[in-house]
């Protein structure tokens, strides 16, 4: 599809799948079962399961310098067998694989328990545009940005229910996003700790470097400082001690966004792009149900 790229579809995204399993009450009752807190349970199946395995910074922030939130649940979770870990990679045991499993069976009971305020056919419908656009924008990345994509087949539920297909279809999307967004910074030279901070300047969320190191929690002071440091000497951040980007800066900055919309949106269909105003109505709706 060409421009204008419909970017009033990613907040109905993110609104989606931070609501749709919000009366979800199982991940409750495995805590009571396992005897693990939240963070602990959710180490092992928000985390491990989606990544496939892999050390912190692939499983969780590209934009940290640091992992130290993660040592309590890293450790609840292999004290209840769920992961172990090896030279810094942290993968399921059998226990864990096991878990994931009935997570997605009761998750996919749950959503297709749920009333839809939409048709049988509208929703399948909804579904079906959301996954071709996933195929579609996934098709057309290159491989080499592929990381959080192949989370999509890993955590894809049982897609004969359409409300569990359009969850596979908007968490697949979502994935897609991030990795279009982390193509657009690498190949503008940038890695992701300086992108955050270069990010944060340009939003204006702090009135100095103090202030700026706060907000940034995962990452060490060292680290904020250095990086405002390259911005400056690069003529991305104003020089003079000011926490503001320059001109070139703010359009450096611009162009990131622009290129992750570019990536995302260019190769969907077009009649899913010309279906955009119907998706809008039609996951709203969704969304307002939950």
């Amino acid at each position: 599809m060409r421009p204008p790229y419909p970017l009033e579809l990613l907040p109905l995204f993110l609104e989606f799948l931070n609501k749709r399993r919000t009366k979800f009450t199982f991940p409750l009752r495995l805590m009571e079962e396992l005897r693990i807190d939240r963070p602990g349970l959710f180490f092992a199946i928000g985390g491990v399961a989606p990544q496939g395995g892999g050390r912190l910074n692939e499983m969780w922030n590209p934009y940290a310098t640091h992992w130290d939130q993660y040592q309590a649940a890293s450790s609840a979770a292999r004290d209840a067998g769920l992961v172990d870990e090896m030279n810094g990679r942290w993968d399921l045991t059998p226990a864990g694989r096991d878990l994931v499993q009935r997570v997605r069976r009761e998750a996919d009971a749950y959503l297709a328990s749920l009333p839809s305020p939409l048709s049988t056919d509208d929703l399948t419908r909804l579904a079906s545009l959301l996954g071709r656009a996933f195929a579609a924008a996934a098709a057309a990345l290159d491989r080499r940005w592929h990381s959080h994509i192949a989370r999509a087949r890993r955590m894809a539920g049982d897609a004969t229910h359409p409300m569990v297909a359009l969850e596979n279809a908007v968490y697949a999307l979502w994935q897609t996003r991030d990795d279009c967004h982390i193509a657009a910074w690498r190949q503008a030279g940038l890695d992701g700790p300086t992108l955050d901070t270069l990010t944060r300047v340009w939003r204006g969320e702090a009135g100095s470097e103090a202030e700026l190191t706060e907000k940034l929690t995962t990452q060490r002071p060292t680290d904020v400082a250095a990086e405002l440091a390259r911005l400056r000497r690069d003529g991305l951040v104003a020089a003079d001690g000011a926490l503001r980007t320059t001109d070139k800066g703010a359009k450096a900055r611009q162009a990131i966004e622009d290129e992750t919309d570019r990536l995302f949106f260019s190769a969907w269909p077009d009649d899913v792009g010309s279906a955009a105003p119907w998706i809008r109505e039609k996951l709203a709706t969704v969304n307002a149900s939950f």
